[in-house]
């Protein structure tokens, strides 16, 4: 009966031994397994996720204020005399009127013209227009450093030097480019056709600077 019970006892040492070992597996085999997803990078889920939507684009205003400076030569008739041309004006432009075909911005100015008969930059004479306008400002094809424009005027000119001032209806249209350096700054090529009451037409080119806010 000794030998028996030394028997039974050695089963129970072999099968606890084997039991202590296959749960010392399963535990490996677990941490393992742990281990190996904490390994696994995560990036095709970020890469799955949908992309921000782009910020859009900050839309142009519909309105602005030009204070423009403008000088050239008037060439007037007969005979194309040169004669100094100044100008000086605002415009203020109006969303609603975008889509108007004959202007969308309007225009007060002054201008100084020689009206003499010899000289270049002034003498005695001299021609003072006050005038209200109309311009229509346009895209061109391939290209948004250019613009384009038309321009309607119309105002009392003053003609001084003579005994008494004398004045005129002066009208008058323009068609020039603009130069885009900034939003805030331009820069201004125009050619234009004028005519005052009783006195010969003339044209006009000139270049000038314009400030934008």
């Amino acid at each position: 009966m000794f030998l028996a019970r030394k028997r039974s006892s050695g089963c129970r040492v072999l099968r606890t031994s084997s039991a202590t070992r296959q749960t010392g597996i399963t535990c490996l085999c677990v941490a393992l397994t742990v281990t190996v997803l904490l390994l696994i990078p995560d990036h095709p889920m970020h890469a799955q996720s949908p992309a921000a939507p782009a910020p859009a684009p900050a839309p142009e205003p519909s309105t602005s204020t030009d204070l423009f400076v403008m000088a050239g030569s008037d060439f007037d008739r007969p005979g194309l005399a040169p004669r100094a041309n100044y100008n000086i004006g605002i415009g203020h432009t109006f969303g609603f009127l975008h889509k108007d075909p004959i202007g969308d911005e309007l225009t007060f100015g002054y201008t100084y013209e020689n009206a003499g008969s010899h000289g270049f930059l002034h003498t005695s004479f001299g021609e003072h227009t006050e005038s209200l306008g109309i311009m229509k400002n346009f895209s061109l094809p391939k290209t948004k450093f250019w613009t384009g424009y038309t321009w309607i005027q119309s105002g009392i000119t003053s003609y001084t030097g003579y005994a008494n001032v004398r004045n005129r209806l002066d009208s008058g249209v323009s068609v020039g480019a603009i130069a885009h350096l900034s939003f805030h700054s331009s820069i201004w090529i125009q050619e234009s056709y004028s005519k005052v009451v009783t006195v010969p037409w003339y044209t006009t080119s000139s270049i000038g600077y314009t400030y934008s806010w």
